[in-house]
């Protein structure tokens, strides 16, 4: 019997290895990406929580990363979301750096620089100040100083002078970085700021810090997913039927109910207008 002890020790060996190897293969299945052998759509984007931005465990995370997860999903794609500077975007996707631009990105406006899928949603463009400001309406920003990110629609509505309920203000500060906006107001460079309603209240949520948000806004705009005018796929059309399906079977609202508080308001939308 003491000879056959090895033996049968070595066997017990390879069998308990065999079970781990056969285990491990489970699991490594479990959690394989479903969508690996899926062609990928390349998305151009930037940090805009709740949008887009890293989750804790370094992965794109948000409204949008969900979004178009699920709809080129539907389409038969993969989504694959890389960060690039927004000043750069329409160059990117016109050089086909990348595939589209998606990222809580305003249509009005740009309805003839590219091609549209959406509006899947509708954002406020409002203005924020600190607590104590004596800013209570817009009319209040004449000769103050307000900073915005560079290239977004608040921008554009400080500089086109075409809304008379926009008065003149001193300074106009465009930041590259959503975050240094907040920094600007947080340390008095700026009297107020400018950005979409969401992004100030995660913000607002994520570090403690008290805004207060003006009640008019400065526009209600539609977001949508961008496409270089010369691209011919189709699939900005695609886009919009799956986009129109999620918001018709309740994808959409699940989404975005997990990231905003009263969901329905911002889905007072017309999809492929």
């Amino acid at each position: 019997m003491k000879h056959h002890r090895p033996r049968l020790l070595f066997l017990l060996a390879v069998l308990c290895l065999a079970v781990c190897l056969l285990a491990g293969c489970a699991a490594r299945a479990a959690t394989a990406d479903p969508d690996a052998d899926l062609p990928t759509i390349v998305i151009g984007s930037d940090s805009y929580p709740p949008f887009n931005y890293l989750s804790a465990d370094g992965q794109p995370t948000g409204i949008d990363v969900e979004l178009a997860t699920e709809a080129f999903r539907r389409m038969g794609y993969k989504a694959q979301f890389v960060t690039i500077d927004w000043v750069d975007k329409k160059e990117l996707v016109e050089n086909g750096t990348v595939d589209c631009l998606w990222g809580s990105f305003s249509i009005d406006g740009r309805e003839d620089e590219y091609r549209w899928a959406g509006p899947y949603m509708v954002s406020r463009q409002v203005v924020a100040v600190m607590p104590g400001s004596d800013i209570e309406t817009l009319a209040d920003l004449a000769g103050k100083t307000v900073a915005v990110q560079a290239t977004t629609k608040p921008e554009a509505l400080l500089l086109d002078g075409g809304d008379p309920r926009i008065p003149e203000i001193r300074a106009l500060l465009s930041m590259q970085k959503r975050e240094l906006i907040y920094a600007y107001l947080s340390k008095g460079y700026a009297d107020a700021v400018a950005a979409h309603e969401t992004s100030i209240l995660q913000f607002m949520s994520d570090f403690g810090i008290e805004y207060r948000i003006l009640d008019e806004p400065l526009q209600v705009v539609g977001l949508g997913v961008a496409f270089a005018l010369n691209d011919d796929r189709g699939l900005d059309t695609a886009l919009n039927a799956a986009l129109a399906d999620m918001r018709t079977d309740g994808t959409t609202r699940a989404i975005l109910a997990k990231y905003l508080p009263d969901p329905d308001k911002y889905l007072e939308v017309d999809y492929g207008r």
